[in-house]
C-alpha cells in the first residue's frame, strides 16, 4: 500500500525518515498529540528539529484536524503515536489528547487502522479499556533498571519499575507489547549486566519483541550529556568523532561497536526467547522480528 503525501497543513503525515538508508521502518503514518515532551530525556533527538522541544504545549484544534485526516488516508493505514514526542507525556493526565484520539481511531473502527503506541510511561495503562478495542501493539522504552541512572537520563520520565508494571498489565489484557532497549549508550548502559536486566524484564512480562539501537550524537543532545556526565566526555568524543562515521546529521559509533552491541542484545533475546530487532543500525541480518519497530504486533483481530 502506497501512503500517500500531505502538506504540512496536516498532522497525520506520512512517516519521514530524512531519506536514511539505515531506516527499514514500513510505510506508516506519524500522529504527534503534543508539539515537545516533559521527559526531558537527555539523548533525545528530536530537540534537534522541534523549537522549545521542552516546553510541551497542545497544538490547535488537534483533535479535529485529527478526524479531518483520518477520513483522508487509506483504510489500514499504520497509525504511529507517536514519533517525536511522547504520547503519555505529563500533559495527557490532564488533557487526555491521545485518549481522546483513541477514541476517534475506534469510532472509525470501520476503516480498520492500526495502531503502534511508542511511549515512555506507565499512564499508557489508563486506556487498556480502548486499546482492548483497536488494533494496536504498545511499545515501551526502557534504557535501564537502575532508577538512580534512570533519573538522570531521563528526569520527567516515570521510574523504569513502573514501565515494567505497565507492560505486565497490557499483557494481562491481550494487548500485544513490545520494549525499546534505546537507546544503548557506550560506557553508561552498554555494560552486559544492564543489557541483560532490561531483556529477561521484557520477557518476564511476556513481551514479544526487543527494539534496540544505540545512541546517536547529535549537537544538542551531546552538549546535554556530557554536562550531566562529564567524566565520559573524552571517551564519547573519541568513540563518536574519532572512532566514529558521520551518517547524514548523526554521529554514529563505529560499524564495528554498533554490531558488537546488538550481537549482544539479540544474544540475550534468543536466550530468553524473545523477537529481536535493531533500529537504524543496517543489521537486517540480526533481525528475528516480522517488523523493524513492532508493528507486525497490529495484525490482529478484534471484535
Amino acid at each position: 500500500m502506497r501512503v500517500r503525501r500531505y502538506s504540512d497543513t496536516y498532522i497525520v503525515k506520512p512517516f519521514d525518515p530524512w531519506k536514511s538508508k539505515l531506516c527499514t521502518c514500513p510505510e506508516k503514518y506519524s500522529f504527534n498529540p503534543y508539539t515537545g515532551c516533559s521527559h526531558k530525556c537527555l539523548y533525545c533527538y528530536s530537540s534537534s528539529y522541534i523549537k522549545e522541544f521542552f516546553h510541551p504545549r497542545i497544538k490547535r484544534n488537534v483533535l479535529g484536524f485529527f478526524r479531518r485526516d483520518l477520513l483522508k488516508i487509506p483504510e489500514g493505514s499504520l497509525i504511529e503515536l507517536s514519533s517525536s514526542t511522547d504520547p503519555y507525556q505529563g500533559l495527557e493526565e490532564k488533557f487526555q489528547v491521545s485518549r481522546k484520539s483513541l477514541e476517534t481511531l475506534l469510532e472509525m473502527k470501520r476503516k480498520k487502522f492500526r495502531v503502534l503506541i511508542v511511549t515512555k510511561s506507565n499512564l499508557v495503562r489508563r486506556d487498556i479499556d480502548l486499546l482492548r478495542e483497536i488494533n494496536v501493539a504498545v511499545t515501551i522504552t526502557i534504557t535501564t533498571l537502575d532508577p538512580k541512572l534512570s533519573s538522570k537520563l531521563e528526569p520527567g520520565a516515570p521510574k523504569p519499575e513502573k514501565r515494567v508494571a505497565a507492560l505486565r498489565e497490557l499483557k494481562e489484557n491481550s494487548i500485544p507489547i513490545a520494549v525499546r532497549l534505546d537507546p544503548v549508550i557506550p560506557f553508561l548502559t552498554d555494560n552486559p549486566e544492564n543489557l541483560k536486566e532490561v531483556v529477561e524484564a521484557a520477557s518476564s512480562v511476556g513481551a514479544t519483541q526487543i527494539i534496540s539501537s544505540t545512541y546517536k550524537v547529535k549537537r544538542d543532545n551531546f552538549e546535554r550529556m556530557i554536562k550531566v556526565f562529564p567524566e565520559l566526555k573524552d571517551k564519547w568524543r573519541e568513540a563518536y568523532f574519532v572512532e566514529g562515521v558521520k551518517i547524514k546529521n548523526y554521529h554514529y559509533l563505529s560499524i564495528r561497536l554498533r554490531r558488537k552491541l546488538m550481537v549482544t542484545v539479540k544474544a540475550f533475546a534468543d536466550k530468553y526467547k524473545v523477537r529481536f530487532s535493531s533500529c537504524r543500525e543496517g543489521f537486517l541480518g540480526l533481525q528475528t522480528a516480522q517488523s523493524c519497530n513492532g508493528s507486525a504486533l497490529t495484525a490482529r483481530n478484534v471484535n
